[in-house]
Order: C-alpha cells, then sequence, then structure tokens
C-alpha cells in the first residue's frame, strides 16, 4: 500500500500527534492512501491535486474527514462505480468496498476509529431502500 503524507511525513505526523483533523484519500482498491492536515489542503480534490494527481481523479477515492475520534465518511458513490447499472446495489456495493477498505487503510495511518457517515451524506441509503 502506497501512503503519501503531504506536505510530507514530519508534518502529517505532528498534525496527527496533536489530534487536528485529518483529510484522508483512500482509492476504492485500497492500494494507495493520501493524508494530510485538513488546513494544509482545506479540500479533498485540492489535497489530490497538491499530492501530484489530477484533481478529475476524486472519484477514485473513498473520501473521509479523520481525526482520534472517528472518521466521517464523505459519502458520495460516483455514477461511474462499478460496473453495476442499478443505482441502489451501485451504492450498496460502495458502501460494503468502503466499509471493508476504509477500516484497514486507517489503521495503516494509525487510526483504528468508528466510521460515521454524516447525516447530510446519507440520502443514499433512502435509495438503498427504496
Amino acid at each position: 500500500m502506497e501512503i503519501i503524507k503531504y506536505p510530507n511525513e514530519k508534518d502529517f505526523d505532528n498534525a496527527a500527534a496533536n489530534d487536528e483533523p485529518l483529510l484522508v484519500l483512500v482509492s476504492f482498491d485500497g492500494s494507495r492512501i493520501i493524508a494530510s492536515q485538513i488546513d494544509e489542503a482545506v479540500e479533498h480534490h485540492i489535497l489530490l491535486k497538491k499530492a501530484g494527481f489530477p484533481d478529475t481523479d476524486i472519484d477514485k477515492y473513498f473520501r473521509l474527514v479523520v481525526d482520534k475520534s472517528g472518521a466521517d465518511w464523505t459519502f458520495v458513490c460516483p455514477e461511474g462505480y462499478s460496473s453495476i447499472t442499478r443505482k441502489d446495489k451501485k451504492i450498496e456495493g460502495f458502501f460494503k468496498d468502503g466499509m471493508r477498505i476504509i477500516p484497514d487503510a486507517l489503521k495503516q495511518i494509525g487510526y483504528d476509529v468508528p466510521i460515521e457517515i454524516p447525516k447530510r451524506y446519507r440520502r443514499h441509503f433512502d435509495i438503498m431502500g427504496e
């Protein structure tokens, strides 16, 4: 697994030690983690670009805001996720994949915390329930 700590490992580790909020991107296949203190990158797509990747690749990553109390998952299932055509099944697969991949990725950067999906992103669960 490739772990990119932006802008560098020392600054990232200091932010983590001080329990500053972190932006974390985890590739859908779990092969890459990109993480930064939130004030350094501000938004996930900006972090992606600052780390040297096209910001248009944002829909290839699970997006999280993490601190020692937990991880808030920006639960947005991209239209092109997987080859599943039914929206409810696609969202269900996205959820299952995230719950399998994200905890391991967080442990790789020193966080064994609960994953929460903030209320504003729970509309997708309504689609799954339909």
